[in-house]
């Protein structure tokens, strides 16, 4: 008899924080943008408009929770 291979859980806690690229880049939303945004500079709310990339082992890390390989 066959033994079941393990169940691959995903971490939604993960995979509402960060978003993996067709490429496999890991990336992630800026913190400090969501409230008091008036005493921010406008060069400091553009910087933290986009998505940044997640570097290193850590990014390793992400997508071992995220289930790739």
């Amino acid at each position: 008899m066959k033994k079941p291979s393990k169940r691959l859980r995903i971490r939604k806690s993960v995979s509402n924080r960060f978003e993996v690229t067709k490429n496999g880049i890991v990336l992630h939303q800026s913190s400090f943008n969501r409230h008091l945004r008036r005493t921010k500079s406008k060069k400091q709310l553009r910087r933290l408009k986009g998505k940044q990339h997640v570097l290193g082992r850590f990014a390793v890390k992400v997508k071992q929770m995220l289930g790739f390989k």
